[in-house]
């Protein structure tokens, strides 16, 4: 049996690949490795051993630096950063217990406790809207689910979520036809930045254009494609595919993406919102939640206007979304600091690893 492929080989991975798709990968990514070399003193080997395994697991610890020539984002893989000892104490929560005795929250009667759009309240199936009482954007909503627990969901609801916010986005367009940007994101538990434990996603729509990250990645594609006369997703997928970090859910597909902006992430590609896409999106989640022992997530989804703009959108696909762990909600570390913000992103999950979460 071949030994398992782990991200610290990924030089030589790309090396065996076909021609071609080395060639792909190449003017997509930039892949170099480093060793870094401490000298212990004795006196520290017992405490180095208790946290790391061994001495000498430290003296030579190997790096790999992948950035996304394309997009310009960056990863530094180090397997031993996920066994570095937090100093910091933990604040020990019971989380379902946490979530259970919040029940009775505002979200729990959202006809009384939040507020509605000036358009009114969506509703559906396994949801309803409500508009966001401290707002991002002229239009904020959310969109509260009927179940309270926000690791409890199932695809049924999941397509709803999705259906209920297109729905919203809809409405707030036809309330202002020139906000036509449509956003969407869920931040479960408090460590991804949700004020609420109640189950919930939100909306936005914006006017004279999209927010800065998606507008950056759509003129991404634009250039890529002037240069090379190539999808760049095409290619992404291509890449992730070859090396054996993708799966496909009909015409979505999931990767477990090289260039992560933190720990976990998953690239989710796919021509719309349709039943692909939902596929491929609660396989992620439940993956997360089920084998991975995520807890605490961001999800946001990157799409085209609600109509034609100035703007060409053609060198993006129809929904992209972007799926990242958040790290333990019990831990008073930050799983975000300065290098994360302002450099590249330090990554101790490897993505083969996390991209057999999807069978």
């Amino acid at each position: 049996m071949s030994a398992a492929r782990t991200i610290l080989d990924l030089e030589n991975l790309v090396a065996a690949l076909p021609p071609e798709d080395r060639a792909i990968f190449g003017r997509i990514f930039h892949v170099s490795t480093t060793f870094g070399e401490v000298v212990p003193p004795e006196s520290m080997y017992d405490w180095i051993t208790k946290y790391f395994g061994s001495v000498d697991a430290v003296r030579r610890q190997k790096i790999v630096k992948v950035t996304n020539r394309v997009t310009l984002e960056g990863a530094l893989y180090n397997e031993l950063r996920s066994r570095r000892p937090i100093e910091v104490p933990r604040g020990e929560t019971d989380i379902e217990a946490t979530i259970e005795s919040n029940r009775g929250d505002p979200f729990c009667r959202p006809l009384e406790g939040t507020p509605e759009d000036s358009f009114g309240r969506i509703r559906g199936t396994y949801s309803i809207t409500a508009s966001n009482i401290a707002k991002y954007d002229g239009f904020h909503g959310v969109i509260v689910f009927d179940e309270h627990h926000p690791l409890r969901f199932t695809r049924e609801a999941i397509a709803d979520y999705l259906r209920t916010g297109r729905r919203w986005a809809e409405a707030a367009h036809a309330a202002d036809p020139e906000a036509v940007y449509y956003f969407f994101m869920w931040n479960c538990l408090w460590k991804s930045g949700a004020s609420i434990l109640h189950g919930h996603a939100q909306t936005t729509l914006s006017r004279g254009m999209p927010y800065a990250r998606v507008e950056a990645l759509r003129q991404a594609t634009l250039r890529y494609a002037a240069a090379y006369g190539q999808d760049y997703f095409a290619d992404l997928v291509r890449v992730h595919r070859a090396l054996g970090l993708a799966r496909a859910f009909g015409q979505a597909e999931a990767i477990a993406y090289l260039t992560p902006i933190k720990e976990k992430e998953f690239l989710l590609v796919a021509p719309g919102e349709g039943e692909d896409f939902v596929d491929a999106l609660f396989a992620v989640l439940e993956a997360y939640v089920r084998r991975l022992g995520v807890r605490s997530f961001n999800l946001a989804l990157y799409l085209h206007p609600l109509e034609e703009v100035a703007e060409d959108w053609s060198a993006l696909p129809g929904v992209v979304a972007r799926i990242v762990d958040r790290g333990d909600p019990n831990s008073r570390t930050s799983d975000i600091g300065a290098m994360e913000l302002y450099a590249a992103s330090v990554i101790s999950s490897d993505p083969f690893r996390i991209v057999e979460a999807l069978g």
